[in-house]
């Protein structure tokens, strides 16, 4: 991490990139706002004038373009790993203000992006536009900047209701509710307890996971363009009961297809059909990087513990551990879209690179 110095602390840097924050009610119903500076000042000055004192200085990027959330891609990914790559020195922390449906799926890609940053990159957003009556916006705001401020807080979070999540290991947990976000298999990073924003360095990367975070050590990061893979490069495939061995098929076979993401049951579980498991097996084979994790939002995969599973491990699936959705599945884009040799790849998959698993 650098050094500070004797000049004036670097201010943040905030992205708005859209999300119901910074939306506004139209014709149509709500849809991406402009004029988001003078808005966002106006509602943290509208916070406890002692909260509003103690907020660090920061400067405020707009996208060009907002989206809702739900419009991202895997293209819009890079494009937001590749503006704090170019823009993060000149700034003590970066806040990204996003639409909550994708928001972990942002947090996760950056992390594998960013792998070693040496400052906070913090995500946030908001249930309530920034105008709308009991809005969320300004104080998941606040916390953020809060969090971005800390040096001691090294990787990609979450910052939403009060607490700060493992960005590689938090997910959308609720439709309405304030807080939104869970990390089923991580801890809390830290939290807002009467007013402070409370960060817990014993839950960061060096200490829970023995991950490389020396400082004097820059950053690796990894930014690939993710373009190519953008029209059905990875499928997320859910097992259902009845599942057929043509519909796995019609995803597998998929020439466009380069890897995709198994949701099985329980611990590793899958239904016992000798054809399903040759499908999966010609899809390794051809070289398509296939990982499996559990449907269930909690705990780990071990496709060993039941006959009903062994076959994904025979069939060359990767087990996912206790991976996230979004984990797993921009985990996989990642490391689809780098010149790296499939066995690399597969042995890249099942390490922790940044506290995914």
């Amino acid at each position: 991490m650098s050094t500070p110095d004797s000049r004036r602390p670097r201010p943040l840097l905030v992205i708005y990139t859209g999300g119901t924050l910074g939306m506004q009610e139209t014709p149509r119903g709500l849809a991406p706002g402009g004029n988001i500076e003078a808005r966002l000042a106006r509602a943290l000055r509208g916070l406890p004038a002692g909260s509003v004192a103690e907020l660090p200085a920061y400067e405020l990027l707009s996208l060009s373009n907002p989206i809702d959330s739900s419009a991202a891609t895997p293209a819009d990914w890079s494009r937001l790993a590749a503006i704090i790559a170019a823009r993060y020195r000149d700034h003590a922390g970066i806040v990204v203000l996003h639409g909550t449906d994708t928001l972990a799926w942002s947090a996760a890609s950056l992390a594998y992006q960013l792998q070693g940053i040496d400052r906070p990159v913090v995500l946030t957003g908001a249930m309530k536009p920034l105008e709308a009556p009991d809005s969320d916006a300004a104080g998941n705001v606040a916390l953020a900047l809060r969090f971005a401020a800390n040096p001691a807080l090294q990787e990609i979070a979450i910052a939403f209701g009060g607490r700060l999540l493992r960005g590689v290991c938090t997910r959308k947990w609720h439709t309405r509710d304030a807080i939104a976000f869970e990390s089923p298999n991580a801890p809390l990073l830290g939290e807002q307890i009467a007013g402070t924003a409370r960060h817990y360095p014993e839950h960061g990367l060096d200490r829970e996971h023995g991950l490389d975070q020396e400082k004097d050590i820059a950053p690796r990061f990894e930014l690939p363009d993710y373009a190519p893979l953008g029209d059905g490069g990875v499928a997320r495939i859910a097992l259902w009961p009845g599942i057929s061995t043509r519909q796995l098929a019609a995803w597998l076979n998929d020439p466009r297809l380069k890897g995709a993401l198994f949701e099985v049951w329980g611990a590793g579980n899958l239904p016992d059909d000798p054809a399903l498991l040759e499908q999966l097996t010609r899809a390794s084979t051809d070289g398509k990087l296939i990982a499996a994790i559990s449907q269930c939002p909690h705990g780990t995969i071990s496709p060993g513990d039941y006959a009903a599973g062994q076959g994904l491990t025979d069939a060359g699936v990767l087990a996912g551990g206790a991976m996230t959705p979004e984990a797993a599945l921009t985990k996989l884009v990642h490391l689809l879209a780098q010149p790296l040799e499939d066995a690399e790849r597969r042995r890249r998959f099942l390490a922790p690179l940044v506290g995914e698993r």
